[in-house]
């Protein structure tokens, strides 16, 4: 059985980790991966922690309605 994963959103929430990125946008851990290292996913460095902000993700769901608007 699948285990649910759970996000929890703070108002002004500023930063995600890549699993909750992965919850927001429905996309796999590993694809989010892919797109960080084609430079298509914005992220930063915490520490040793790569976070995403969360204006990253809306700039992401541009490019995708951005793409799916070309094609």
């Amino acid at each position: 059985m699948p285990t649910e994963r759970k996000v929890v959103h703070y108002p002004g929430q500023a930063l995600y980790d890549v699993n909750e990125t992965g919850v927001v946008l429905r996309l796999s851990r590993r694809y989010l991966y892919q797109e960080i290292r084609a430079g298509r996913l914005r992220t930063v460095k915490a520490g040793r922690a790569r976070r995403v902000p969360a204006d990253a993700i809306a700039e992401y769901v541009r490019l995708l309605e951005h793409e799916a608007g070309a094609a």
